[in-house]
């Protein structure tokens, strides 16, 4: 997609608002509700949305009961958008993504970023995934803060900001060497010394890749060459378009797999045997982000509190 009706998208945008700004109305009576920050939960890590208070009671609105809004495909993504309180803090949370290779363009996957800017309080993102680790040093399980990213589908031309520009956001040209704000990330290193979190927490380079496939082992060590930590199929179209409205951005990779970064076997090699070892799965993905999703909910929660 190289351009879109920008009159029609703004269009549906204001639709989707409005609907998600009279259902807010309805449901938080007794006070304005004015939501700060938006966490986005990756394959596995919908956990998080349990630390919601529950006084007031959080307001739940599937994806596709808004108006211009599509609904994910995906195992591991509810595609529910959740509003209410943790800590005292006003949230918005996106349980479950949309994502470029489920047949959706990425204005389609970020429509309700665009939408939620509208909510002029709204100016933190917090977005989570699960990733494949192409750094030898880290171990299935661990946490690593993303503080830079690499953005094959936007070097090779699919970007969420191709087409007109919402001049009234952000520029025409976006800078991405500040994308992830360092008070943020300083903070959540912080919080992990406070709570003691046993779990390894990282910082590095996440890379960006369209699938739906995983990467080859020629692939993977690609992207390892030019930088990459860690690599998955998410999150950058919402933190371009995050980046885009002003927000500031905190995002975390949960490494749930290693990604093979040796040479297959040569079939001329004496005695050869091809063995499907440590090859990625959804599956795996999913078990070993629900295994470690208590501490980044955790992590999470107490982030929130200082914000």
């Amino acid at each position: 997609m190289t351009s879109f009706d920008i009159t029609e998208y703004r269009a549906m945008i204001e639709s989707a608002f409005q609907h998600l700004e009279d259902s807010i109305k309805a449901h938080f009576t007794k006070a304005a509700f004015h939501p700060r920050v938006l966490i986005v939960c990756g394959s596995g890590l919908g956990g998080i949305c349990d630390k919601l208070q529950q006084t007031p009671p959080p307001l739940s609105i599937p994806f596709d009961k808004i108006p211009g809004c599509r609904t994910g495909t995906v195992k591991g993504h509810q595609s529910m958008l959740m509003l209410g309180y943790m800590k005292d803090v006003p949230v918005v949370l996106m349980k479950g993504r949309l994502h470029g290779y489920e047949g959706y363009t990425l204005q389609e996957t970020t429509f309700l970023l665009r939408v939620l800017n509208r909510i002029s309080t709204l100016n933190i993102l917090i977005t989570t995934n699960a990733a494949g680790s192409l750094e030898p040093s880290f171990n299935v399980g661990d946490i690593m803060c993303i503080n830079d990213h690499i953005n094959f589908p936007g070097l090779a031309g699919t970007n969420p900001l191709i087409g007109p520009n919402f001049d009234e956001c952000g520029p025409r040209f976006l800078a991405t060497t500040d994308a992830y704000d360092l008070e943020l990330r300083q903070l959540l290193f912080r919080r992990h010394r406070e709570l003691k979190i046993n779990r390894n927490l990282h910082e590095g380079v996440y890379a960006h890749v369209f699938g739906p496939t995983y990467e080859s082992r020629a692939e993977s060590r690609l992207l390892r060459l030019m930088g990459g930590c860690s690599v998955g199929m998410s999150t950058i179209p919402e933190v371009l378009v995050a980046r885009h409205c002003g927000w500031r951005v905190l995002a975390l990779s949960l490494i749930t797999n290693n990604c093979l970064l040796d040479p297959p076997t040569k079939a001329t090699e004496p005695n050869a045997d091809y063995s499907s070892s440590g090859k990625a799965s959804h599956y795996e993905v999913l078990e070993n982000s629900i295994k470690a999703s208590t501490d980044v909910e955790s992590l999470i929660e107490a982030v929130i509190q200082e914000l």
